[in-house]
């Protein structure tokens, strides 16, 4: 999965429009993986197209993105393989000095 891919799945933890989704990936990055919107619609496209978000329109108009119970099936495998990879440079990261 990319970073891209990534944040944009754990910026959902709620529904979401685009821009929040931008944001929220901000935040939660401390503004070091900035997203244009070519490349979040870009991804979300993909999302919808695999089955990890669904998208649908609220009383604004606005288009809200949410994830699927795939989504999270997803998400909870990746983070336990970024555990795996974070423990073993851990473990390992000595060897490199």
């Amino acid at each position: 999965m990319t970073e891209t891919a990534f944040y944009i799945l754990l910026s959902l933890t709620e529904p979401s429009h685009g821009y929040g989704i931008i944001k929220r990936v901000e935040e939660l990055t401390n503004c070091r993986l900035k997203l244009g919107s070519g490349t979040i619609y870009g991804t979300l496209t993909k999302m919808q197209s695999d089955g990890m978000i669904v998208v649908f329109s609220d009383e604004k108009r606005k288009t809200i993105y949410e994830i699927t119970q795939l989504g999270k099936t997803v998400m909870r495998a990746e983070i336990g393989r970024l555990k795996e990879l974070h423990s073993n440079a851990l473990r390992l990261e000595g060897e490199f000095k």
